[in-house]
């Protein structure tokens, strides 16, 4: 049995393991595709974060494959479709990041609201902009949240505190009681796109989420919307994020994702450059919290499948 980790674990869920399986050859190595497409043939596991695509190659490749494991939520850098043909059975951590990526959200409003990143650049250049640098409270807006999963829920959790109006769209039915339990009140798309001063989006990347922001939806929102996408690049029509930024229809937007990353467009430059963009490298999860987190879940979801094989 070889379980091979190609992004590395925190190094409590890496010890965890090793003790665990004491008989098990475990390797921890970043290898590319084309040297993965190669070595998979002789794992029996194989562990992956965000940063390997675990494509239809490389599965075809895994002969010993019995197993791949997705340290986090996100299953889009995994060819489920091969997997399931192959007989592999994927596994992933959902929930064990989500407050991790909840906590950046909130922070993404308030950064742009009061221009937190805007002031530390200009105090940096020796400019003092106290009076061109008027904010927003935060306190009474009214908050869309589209996906009212693990992270969605947690959103609602921490802005309890900011008397917020809170709107949920979800493609799935939300019983009352739930509703109740967060005080929220699920509506339509196009009611929530129109009423929220805040937007936040919580949905998995596929056909029909792609591009589920674009021209049609910005044209609906309130002015002076802010626009948080802490979820998938790609969710995000980015040429129309830019022109509804340039026009001022959209007030900022919080992204820690992008269609392509890094991001290196022409179009991704401008929005990095825009001043009420906040942006960040894809770190929503990236705490040490919930690295251990997601690290320790995982090894047990490994251990008890590995010991039954």
């Amino acid at each position: 049995m070889w379980i091979h980790i190609n992004d590395p674990l925190a190094e409590e869920a890496t010890t965890k393991l090793k003790e665990l399986l004491p008989e098990v050859k475990i390797t921890i190595e970043h290898f590319d595709a084309e040297e993965l497409k190669e070595k998979v043939k002789d794992f029996d596991v194989l562990v992956v974060r965000s940063a390997t695509k675990v494509t239809k190659d490389i599965i075809e490749n895994g002969t010993n494959l019995k197993l791949i494991a997705r340290a986090g939520m996100g299953l889009d850098n995994v060819d489920l479709e091969t997997a399931k043909e192959k007989n592999i059975k994927v596994i992933n951590t959902p929930g064990a990041n989500s407050l991790s990526v909840a906590e950046l959200v909130v922070g993404y409003m308030l950064s742009i609201y009061r221009h937190i990143v805007t002031g530390t650049v200009s105090l940096r250049e020796k400019r003092w902009e106290k009076k061109t640098l008027k904010g927003f409270e935060l306190t009474g807006k009214t908050l869309g949240i589209v996906g009212f999963g693990h992270i969605g829920k947690l959103v609602r959790k921490l802005v309890t505190g900011f008397d917020m109006k809170v709107l949920v769209f979800d493609v799935f039915e939300i019983p009352e009681e739930i509703q109740k339990e967060h005080n929220v009140k699920q509506v339509s798309m196009e009611e929530l796109l129109k009423n929220a001063d805040v937007i936040t989006l919580h949905v998995p990347l596929n056909e029909k989420t792609r591009h589920l922001i674009s021209d049609k939806e910005f044209e609906m929102m309130k002015n002076n919307v802010i626009l948080i996408n802490a979820a998938r690049g790609g969710v995000v029509d980015e040429e129309a994020l830019l022109k509804y930024l340039e026009n001022g229809k959209v007030l900022g937007a919080g992204l820690d994702v992008f269609e392509t990353e890094p991001p290196v467009s022409e179009v991704q430059m401008k929005l990095l450059n825009h001043p009420m963009v906040v942006a960040t490298p894809h770190i929503g999860a990236t705490t040490k919290e919930a690295q251990r987190r997601v690290g320790l879940e995982l090894v047990d979801k490994i251990v008890e499948i590995v010991k039954n094989m």
